[in-house]
């Protein structure tokens, strides 16, 4: 990372954790809720002033730089990751959770130049946790630094993945008969925490084995990415292959050994990508 990537990254943090502080100002206030795609696709007034914040400070300090954010995206902006500086957003990671209080939600930064991320800054909000990594240095929660558990063996591993309302029913049966075929093998069990970006937190710190999913966006996966990757784990796409952020699925694992075992087992179904119109 060069000298003025590590600027980037520092003024990340500071923005990170002003975002926090309103996210968890808001959580004393009543919640207004309103529906993006679908009855379950949530957004709140604190996802879109949140996103305007961060946006706001970085462009501020950085106007040469593009941005890739959840509530952007929705708005209209396109989703297209380009060679130039690239700040990858999403505001409340978990707004599900937001909304009901559960107490698991991140505002998530992933810094991408070339298309290659470059540092991820990843906030649990209510926890207090500060998760950060930048490339060759390490990944970080609160400071102290992080490792996978190297775990290789799927029998003794504990996985994270998340159940969600399926338009088609066939997708739906897809995601039910992954999590059958997982836990039948058998393995210590899946858990669902809600925030894509908490979830390659805990397969980073150890707290979990591996973490997957199919119809999760770039700005879920790109401030953790990194994290997981510099904590020593593997990230690859749901067939096996080498990871792509924009094709919206990921495995992520304490070893390679691991990510290509679950990759056996995990049936796809059509997602589309983040970086066309479909």
């Amino acid at each position: 990372m060069t000298d003025s990537w590590k600027e980037c990254m520092d003024h990340c943090i500071v923005v990170t954790r002003e975002a926090g502080k309103m996210v968890r100002e808001a959580l004393k206030c009543d919640i207004s809720v309103m529906l993006k795609s679908s009855p379950v696709d949530l957004v709140t007034e604190t996802d879109q002033k949140v996103e305007a914040l961060i946006i706001s400070s970085i462009k501020q300090k950085f106007p040469n730089h593009s941005f890739i954010g959840e509530e952007s995206v929705a708005a209209g902006a396109p989703s297209i990751l380009t060679d130039n500086p690239t700040w990858i957003i999403d505001p409340i990671d978990g707004t599900t959770n937001f909304v009901h209080r559960f107490p698991f939600v991140a505002v998530s930064i992933g810094f991408a130049v070339n298309k290659e991320i470059e540092f991820g800054i990843v906030y649990s909000c209510i926890e207090d946790k500060l998760y950060s990594a930048r490339k060759g240095k390490g990944a970080f929660c609160n400071g102290v630094q992080i490792r996978v558990s190297g775990q290789k063996d799927i029998t003794k591993s504990l996985l994270l993945t998340e159940l969600g309302y399926k338009k088609d029913s066939e997708h739906f049966q897809t995601m039910m008969s992954n999590m059958q075929r997982i836990l039948t093998i058998p393995t210590h069990g899946i858990r669902c925490v809600g925030s894509a970006a908490i979830n390659m937190c805990l397969v980073a710190s150890g707290a979990v084995d591996a973490y997957y999913q199919i119809g999760i966006h770039c700005w879920d996966m790109a401030g953790g990415a990194i994290i997981v990757t510099e904590a020593g784990g593997v990230i690859v796409d749901i067939d096996g292959r080498p990871f792509d952020l924009m094709s919206r699925r990921l495995i992520t694992a304490s070893s390679k050994a691991l990510a290509d075992r679950i990759a056996v087992e995990i049936q796809p179904f059509p997602c589309g990508r983040d970086d066309t119109e479909n």
